[in-house]
Protein backbone atom coordinates (compact mmCIF):
# COMPACT_ATOMS: atom_id res chain seq x y z
CA UNK A 1 0.00 0.00 0.00
CA UNK A 2 2.81 2.56 1.09
CA UNK A 3 4.21 1.49 -2.55
CA UNK A 4 1.21 2.83 -3.99
CA UNK A 5 0.31 5.82 -2.33
CA UNK A 6 4.36 7.29 -3.51
CA UNK A 7 3.95 5.78 -6.90
CA UNK A 8 0.76 8.66 -6.99
CA UNK A 9 2.79 11.87 -5.90
CA UNK A 10 3.90 12.94 -9.10
CA UNK A 11 6.87 15.90 -9.05
CA UNK A 12 5.69 19.24 -10.69
CA UNK A 13 6.86 22.78 -11.23
CA UNK A 14 4.38 25.20 -10.71
CA UNK A 15 4.75 28.87 -13.47
CA UNK A 16 2.94 31.25 -11.28
CA UNK A 17 1.68 34.71 -13.28
CA UNK A 18 3.48 37.42 -10.30
CA UNK A 19 5.32 35.29 -8.30
CA UNK A 20 8.37 32.67 -8.39
CA UNK A 21 7.70 29.28 -9.30
CA UNK A 22 6.96 26.29 -6.69
CA UNK A 23 8.35 22.96 -6.76
CA UNK A 24 6.69 19.87 -5.02
CA UNK A 25 4.66 16.85 -5.84
CA UNK A 26 0.39 17.01 -6.32
CA UNK A 27 -1.21 13.74 -5.52
CA UNK A 28 -2.99 12.41 -8.57
CA UNK A 29 -5.68 11.68 -9.34
CA UNK A 30 -6.66 14.19 -5.92
CA UNK A 31 -4.28 16.78 -5.91
CA UNK A 32 -5.96 19.34 -8.90
CA UNK A 33 -8.87 20.47 -6.54
CA UNK A 34 -11.91 22.30 -7.82
CA UNK A 35 -10.33 25.93 -6.93
CA UNK A 36 -6.92 25.23 -6.09
CA UNK A 37 -3.91 23.06 -6.50
CA UNK A 38 -3.16 20.79 -3.06
CA UNK A 39 1.01 20.61 -3.40
CA UNK A 40 3.29 19.10 -0.55
CA UNK A 41 6.61 21.18 -0.62
CA UNK A 42 10.11 19.31 -0.94
CA UNK A 43 10.31 20.74 2.85
CA UNK A 44 6.87 18.47 3.79
CA UNK A 45 4.03 21.49 4.12
CA UNK A 46 1.29 20.79 2.60
CA UNK A 47 0.25 24.25 0.65
CA UNK A 48 -3.18 25.17 -1.49
CA UNK A 49 -2.13 27.42 -4.33
CA UNK A 50 -5.29 28.95 -5.94
CA UNK A 51 -5.49 28.50 -9.51
CA UNK A 52 -5.76 32.20 -10.17
CA UNK A 53 -2.71 32.36 -8.76
CA UNK A 54 -1.27 29.68 -11.40
CA UNK A 55 0.03 30.14 -14.93
CA UNK A 56 0.96 26.02 -15.77
CA UNK A 57 1.60 23.15 -13.49
CA UNK A 58 4.07 21.50 -15.22
CA UNK A 59 5.05 17.66 -14.63
CA UNK A 60 8.31 16.83 -14.59
CA UNK A 61 11.04 13.96 -14.81
CA UNK A 62 13.24 16.03 -12.08
CA UNK A 63 14.01 19.19 -9.65
CA UNK A 64 16.74 20.20 -12.18
CA UNK A 65 17.40 23.52 -12.81
CA UNK A 66 16.16 23.79 -16.11
CA UNK A 67 13.55 26.25 -17.19
CA UNK A 68 10.03 25.33 -16.80
CA UNK A 69 9.18 26.56 -20.22
CA UNK A 70 10.95 25.61 -23.11
CA UNK A 71 11.77 28.85 -25.89
CA UNK A 72 9.89 27.05 -28.39
CA UNK A 73 5.95 25.76 -27.11
CA UNK A 74 4.50 25.19 -30.86
CA UNK A 75 4.92 22.02 -32.63
CA UNK A 76 7.39 22.64 -35.47
CA UNK A 77 4.73 19.86 -38.12
CA UNK A 78 1.66 18.30 -37.43
CA UNK A 79 1.56 16.34 -34.61
CA UNK A 80 1.24 12.42 -35.55
CA UNK A 81 -0.52 11.57 -32.28
CA UNK A 82 -4.15 10.88 -31.99
CA UNK A 83 -6.18 14.08 -30.37
CA UNK A 84 -6.83 17.65 -30.84
CA UNK A 85 -4.10 19.65 -31.76
CA UNK A 86 -4.75 23.32 -29.77
CA UNK A 87 -3.23 26.69 -28.88
CA UNK A 88 -3.65 27.67 -24.87
CA UNK A 89 -3.07 31.97 -25.03
CA UNK A 90 -2.50 32.53 -21.33
CA UNK A 91 -3.69 36.34 -19.68
CA UNK A 92 -0.29 37.49 -20.29
CA UNK A 93 -0.23 36.79 -24.18
CA UNK A 94 1.86 33.74 -23.72
CA UNK A 95 1.24 30.88 -25.88
CA UNK A 96 1.33 26.79 -25.48
CA UNK A 97 0.57 24.44 -28.21
CA UNK A 98 -0.37 20.85 -27.15
CA UNK A 99 -2.59 17.92 -27.44
CA UNK A 100 -5.55 16.59 -25.42
CA UNK A 101 -7.82 13.60 -25.96
CA UNK A 102 -10.64 13.52 -28.43
CA UNK A 103 -12.65 12.64 -25.75
CA UNK A 104 -14.14 15.35 -24.22
CA UNK A 105 -15.47 13.69 -21.35
CA UNK A 106 -11.95 13.64 -20.39
CA UNK A 107 -11.64 17.22 -19.71
CA UNK A 108 -11.01 18.11 -16.31
CA UNK A 109 -13.46 21.16 -15.26
CA UNK A 110 -10.85 22.94 -13.90
CA UNK A 111 -8.27 22.95 -16.83
CA UNK A 112 -6.66 21.17 -19.68
CA UNK A 113 -4.19 18.42 -19.17
CA UNK A 114 -1.70 18.70 -22.36
CA UNK A 115 0.90 16.70 -23.89
CA UNK A 116 3.25 19.77 -24.60
CA UNK A 117 4.94 19.58 -28.06
CA UNK A 118 7.98 17.99 -26.69
CA UNK A 119 7.15 15.47 -23.93
CA UNK A 120 11.45 14.54 -23.90
CA UNK A 121 11.85 17.69 -22.15
CA UNK A 122 11.71 18.07 -19.11
CA UNK A 123 7.61 18.92 -19.36
CA UNK A 124 6.24 15.61 -19.61
CA UNK A 125 2.45 16.90 -19.06
CA UNK A 126 1.17 20.19 -18.32
CA UNK A 127 -1.73 21.13 -16.30
CA UNK A 128 -3.10 24.80 -17.53
CA UNK A 129 -6.05 26.04 -15.00
CA UNK A 130 -8.83 27.77 -17.30
CA UNK A 131 -8.41 30.99 -14.96
CA UNK A 132 -5.02 31.17 -16.69
CA UNK A 133 -6.45 31.27 -20.25
CA UNK A 134 -7.89 34.27 -22.41
CA UNK A 135 -8.60 31.33 -25.21
CA UNK A 136 -8.35 27.66 -26.26
CA UNK A 137 -8.22 27.51 -29.98
CA UNK A 138 -8.51 23.76 -32.21
CA UNK A 139 -5.85 23.84 -34.75
CA UNK A 140 -6.73 19.93 -35.72
CA UNK A 141 -7.95 17.07 -35.29
CA UNK A 142 -5.77 14.57 -35.46
CA UNK A 143 -6.59 10.67 -36.00
CA UNK A 144 -10.39 11.61 -36.89
CA UNK A 145 -12.03 8.17 -37.36
CA UNK A 146 -14.56 10.69 -39.94
CA UNK A 147 -11.50 11.09 -42.17
CA UNK A 148 -10.70 7.04 -41.53
CA UNK A 149 -14.39 7.03 -43.02
CA UNK A 150 -14.42 8.46 -46.11
CA UNK A 151 -10.98 6.86 -46.65
CA UNK A 152 -12.87 3.76 -46.59
CA UNK A 153 -15.84 4.47 -48.38
CA UNK A 154 -13.51 6.20 -51.01
CA UNK A 155 -11.89 2.16 -51.44
CA UNK A 156 -15.36 0.68 -51.63
CA UNK A 157 -16.14 3.22 -54.41
CA UNK A 158 -13.36 2.06 -56.12
CA UNK A 159 -13.61 -1.42 -55.57
CA UNK A 160 -17.43 -1.10 -57.16
CA UNK A 161 -16.15 0.54 -60.27
CA UNK A 162 -13.68 -2.28 -60.65
CA UNK A 163 -16.14 -4.65 -60.61
CA UNK A 164 -18.19 -3.03 -62.82
CA UNK A 165 -15.39 -2.91 -65.94
CA UNK A 166 -15.11 -6.91 -65.39
CA UNK A 167 -18.11 -7.37 -66.46
CA UNK A 168 -18.56 -5.00 -69.49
Amino acid sequence: MFGRAAAANKKVLVARFDRAALQGFVQTPGGLQADALELLTPEGTLIQVPYSEIKAVCFVRDFENSPIWKPHRSFAARPKSPGLWIQLRFRDGDTLEGLISNNLLQVEPAGYSVIPPDPTFQNQRVFVPKEALESVQVLGVIGSPLRRRAKEGAAKDKDKDNQLKMFD
